[in-house]
């Protein structure tokens, strides 16, 4: 009987035991170039022969090398593919393990647009609202973010500003824009690593989608990837300009098949330095020059920053997916410190007095924000998604400033001492829903709603020192409240035939203002309600020339602080103000251009701006006193002319080149006066890759822009050249990254100020921290094929906070 059992249970165990075997087959594999140098990262994918069904995946590691296991016995195609390479397919029988030995993928060219992609180099494809610079699995993205966007044709990292040639840019990280302040943004994108950029779009005429004061986007494109794992760096850099910088940071990534889970943190500590050699000349109720005074200003910041981000993705099914985005600014120590030594004389140079100024203030400041979005896809294809933010912003300074007066004997008269409490606390809650709707397999329909709405409570005080004790000055005190409520609503349709290509849109917001200056008991309020078209159209004439236009109109409103009514001394001469019955500036923006013989594009365009805002230096000749404060200018033209060519002069040479001739007019009135200049001014911008050795391991950047003489705020800005070179090595089998970045070589990138109008009459010249040495360090450790869920909360109107000056 038992044997009988035991021989019924072979009978069961043994097919079931080959049966398992079976199943167990593998597929190993190398992948390389014709020079036998490895492929990283190709893919590589199993399928059914008979329906092309996905069975297995993978990617090649750092040696080319990949292996496919657990596979059933069977007939598959493989097929291989890697950006630059054509696709490698074969029929396979599978009935044991198999080494297919080395595969090299023939090298070949990838058409984008009107832009051939060969090989690892970085490309630009040109679209008819955008440019497309791809990076991905090129050594820009061993290194920084920010140092891609100084790499990026057509962009500008210059003075705390990213600009594309002269308009301030607004940065998304797909397709979600990027709500920290100016000097936030340049700190995070400086310390966020860039090997999960995909490409950057440079885009000069955003969809309706977007929001309406999104003039001229950067949208940083994240790549993904269905490999699950954990992933985790570290890095370091040390900077050395006037004075030492120093940053560290850690990332790390994880993902199975429910979760994304990606955290960064990075800590800055660093001392800047800036000089000023000032001169304004005060002049006499006929205009003549009466007293000159000259200054020379130095001013240090100390800084120690904390950032936090934090992404997390949680898939309810395969259609639906809730999404948490979280970044967390907190600065907990930084000190700003201005020495002014100002020598007065009369218009023929004789000396008259001079005074000193110290100035020393302490900030403390935290900026968090966090979205929550909700996002199904459909059978057909279609998208739904909810969005909610919230924007939680304190800022406090504590300012102490100490004068003294000397005659025209140089003898001491008297002192004067103020502090200044100034603070602001803003929250911003937005809610947002949008669907997208393929309606064919050339066109789409996007549609959607937006509710933002802004609070901020700000208040400064100063305290004049009177025999050792403080008086409150309360001319000089205020408290302001401020309320921002806009509705938004927007449709857009694209579509692609034959030889066109199509994308017209159209946003509406309705916005509600209301200002408030608490001491002084006055209200100022806007209401206004406007549309937003956008339209861009393209043709592909021949097969290496095509034709584009586009038009949009957009929006910029004034920066919370600049509507603020304060008077913010820096001494008891210099000011800085705000300006309540600022306006929002409306621009449209109109572009033609060509693209032809793969290489070149010609492209003009105008730019109307009504209202502009601009800060101006505005000297009282009476009380001799300067203030900085924002103003609407009556009118505004910039048009020009662009030559933009790109092209790979060898396999290991990449070129980016263009030279732009622009003229730039302004125009507005003083009470009675009216004043109108204008500026024909070029810049040119040529951007170098090389990549050497055999495995391309050492790459270096080599970048100069060339800025002349150029109108901007009604002064005249003298030529600049900025230029940067920057050399990556990978090191410990791909896993490690050196990086040595110079800035500023040639010395060349400090301006001078010119202001000469009506009765104004000043000179600035500025020498900016911005030439230094950075050498880093980044080590990758974890399953490094993995891309991460990396990205920023959204909230454009996070981007107009601005910390007091």
């Amino acid at each position: 009987m038992i044997v009988n059992l035991r021989l019924l249970l072979c009978a069961v165990l043994l097919p079931s035991f080959y049966l398992l075997q079976a199943q167990d087959f593998s597929i190993l594999g190398r992948v390389t170039e014709a020079s036998d140098t490895p492929i990283e990262f190709a893919n590589v994918v199993v399928l059914a022969e008979d329906s092309n069904q996905f069975i297995k995946g993978t990617s090649t590691d750092d040696n080319g090398r990949f292996s496919l296991n657990n596979l059933a016995a069977g007939n598959y195609k493989l097929r291989i593919s890697y950006i630059g390479f054509e696709d490698y397919e074969q029929k396979l029988i599978l009935n044991g393990n198999l080494d297919i030995k080395t595969i090299v993928l023939n090298e070949g060219a990838e058409t984008l647009g009107q832009v051939d992609i060969v090989g690892r180099k970085p490309t630009v494809t040109r679209k008819p609202d955008r440019l497309v610079f791809n990076i991905e699995n090129t050594a820009l993205t061993e290194g920084s973010t920010l140092g891609v966007l100084r790499n990026t044709p057509g962009v500008i990292v210059a003075e705390g500003e990213i600009n594309i040639k002269s308009n301030r840019a607004v940065v998304y990280i797909n397709n979600r824009r990027v709500q920290l302040t100016s000097d936030e943004l340049i700190q995070l994108l400086e310390s966020a690593p860039a090997n999960s950029i995909k490409s950057v779009e440079v885009i000069t005429n955003p969809p309706a989608s977007y929001d309406a004061d999104s003039g001229s986007v950067i949208n940083i494109i994240m790549s993904k990837n269905l490999v699950t794992g954990y992933r985790g760096s570290v890095a370091t850099n040390y900077t050395q300009g006037v004075f030492p910088r120093y940053n560290v940071g850690t990332s790390h990534y994880f993902k199975n098949n429910k979760v994304n889970l990606n955290i960064n943190y990075d800590y800055n500590s660093e001392k800047i330095n800036r000089d000023n050699d000032e001169r304004i000349n005060y002049l006499d109720a006929d205009n003549e020059l009466d007293e000159i005074w000259r200054s020379n200003v130095n001013r240090n910041t100390w800084s120690e920053t904390h950032n936090l981000n934090l992404n997390f993705d949680y898939y309810l099914d395969d259609k639906s997916t809730l999404s948490l985005t979280s970044t967390g600014l907190y600065m907990p120590y930084f000190k700003y410190k201005i020495n002014n030594n100002t020598n007065i004389s009369d218009s023929n140079g004789a000396f008259l007095s001079r005074f000193t100024a110290n100035n020393l203030s302490r900030d403390n400041k935290y900026n968090i924000g966090s979205d929550l979005t909700f996002s199904h896809n459909f059978e057909n294809a279609a998208n739904l998604s909810f969005n909610v933010h919230y924007t939680a912003f304190s800022y406090e300074r504590d300012q102490n400033v100490f004068s003294n007066f000397f005659d025209g004997s140089n003898s001491f008269i008297n002192s004067s001492e103020f502090n200044t409490l100034a603070n602001q606390e803003t929250q911003i809650a937005t809610a947002k829903g949008d669907y997208s709707l393929p309606i064919s397999e050339s066109s789409n329909f996007t549609t959607g709603l937006k509710y933002s709405n802004v609070i901020t409570d700000s208040d400064i005080t100063r305290l004049d020192i009177i025999n050792g004790q403080e008086v409150i000055n309360t001319d000089n005190s205020d408290a302001f409240k401020y309320d921002e409520k806009v509705f938004a609503a927007y449709a857009n349709f694209s579509k692609s035939w034959e030889n066109w290509d199509l994308n017209i849109g159209l946003r509406v917001e309705q916005t509600n203002i209301e200002g408030t200056s608490v001491t002084l008991n006055q209200t100022n309020t806007q209401d206004y309600l406007n549309w937003f078209p956008n339209l861009s159209l393209s043709h592909q004439l021949f097969e290496d020339m095509s034709i584009y236009g586009n038009y949009k109109r957009s929006i910029v409103r004034p920066n919370y602080t600049n509507l603020n009514p304060f008077r913010f001394f820096l001494n008891e001469n210099f000011v800085v103000t705000g300006n309540p019955e600022l306006t929002p500036t409306y621009i449209d923006h109109y572009t033609v251009g060509t693209s032809f013989l793969k290489y070149f594009t010609v492209e003009a365009y105008y730019m109307k701006y009504d209202g502009n805002i601009v800060e101006l230096p505005r000297q009282d000749n009476t009380t001799n006193i300067l203030a900085f404060s924002p103003n609407n200018l009556d009118n505004m033209v910039d048009y020009g002319f662009d030559f933009i060519v790109q092209f790979g002069p060898a396999r290991w040479w990449y070129i980016y080149a263009v030279t732009s001739f622009y003229n730039i007019s302004q125009e507005t009135s003083f009470g009675n006066n009216f004043v109108s200049l204008d500026q024909w001014s070029n810049i040119s911008i040529l951007q170098n890759s090389f990549r050497f050795l055999e495995d391309n391991s050492l790459n270096v950047n080599f970048n100069i822009t060339y800025n002349n003489t150029n109108l901007q705020n009604l002064a005249l800005i003298s030529t600049r050249y900025i230029s940067s070179l920057s050399v990556t090595k990978s090191v410990f089998n791909k896993k490690g990254m050196i990086s040595l970045s110079i800035e500023d070589l040639f010395n060349e990138q400090d301006y001078l100020l010119d202001v000469d109008y009506l009765n104004q009459s000043s000179q600035y010249f500025t020498d900016i921290d911005n030439r230094f040495v950075k050498i880093g360090f980044r080590y990758n450790f974890g399953n490094t094929k993995l891309t991460t869920n990396e990205r920023s909360t959204s909230a454009e109107e996070r981007d107009r906070i601005k910390d007091l000056n």
